[in-house]
């Protein structure tokens, strides 16, 4: 099954202030979220960001916000982004076929979350490169659930390159230039 840019669209789902500090790897997470977030600007792909309790946890990382779409924040108390009401809104205001997902932490909001919008009968890919959690034996542990679950697990270049769909187009030069090793 491939991604397609046409019926799929990117939540970036708590990279947080407060919480990224603590979490294993998060400077990697942090820059191959950002990574697909160009990406996704590139393929026109819509890009969704959840917060939660930001007045606990702070605002998305600062390496982030300054290439995340502002209309595209979403504020949330429950741990899956589908359990709030005004992010599941937002998110099948889209009317996604697809759901690439990155974020933290993988074991509680990445995977409840994932899981929720496969029960919704859309396909959903988790970027391994681009989720983690404070403990790396829990994000394992949600990696291995959430295929159990039929979700996809994939890396940032596999989503990059499903999005681009072709050589020798100017979309597929500038991502060359600028985001393919």
């Amino acid at each position: 099954m491939l991604i397609y840019p046409n019926s799929s669209c990117l939540l970036v789902v708590d990279i947080q202030e407060k919480l990224a500090p603590a979490i294993h790897e998060a400077e990697a997470v942090v820059a191959n979220a950002r990574w697909l977030v160009e990406v996704a600007k590139l393929a026109k792909v819509p890009v969704l960001t959840s917060e939660q309790y930001p007045k606990g946890l702070g605002r998305t990382v600062k390496e982030l916000r300054d290439v995340l779409p502002e209309d595209g924040y979403m504020e949330k108390l429950h741990f899956s982004c589908m359990s709030d009401p005004g992010c599941n809104e937002k998110i099948n205001s889209l009317r996604p076929n697809q759901v690439i997902i990155v974020g933290m932490e993988a074991h509680v909001c990445v995977l409840q979350t994932a899981i929720q919008i496969k029960q919704q009968a859309r396909e959903v890919f988790v970027v391994s490169d681009a989720v983690s959690s404070r403990n790396p034996a829990d994000k394992a542990m949600a990696l291995e659930r959430m295929r159990h679950c039929g979700i996809h697990i994939v890396t940032k270049e596999m989503v990059g390159y499903e999005w681009m769909q072709t050589s020798g187009t100017p979309q597929f030069k500038e991502f060359n230039i600028n985001y393919a090793r």
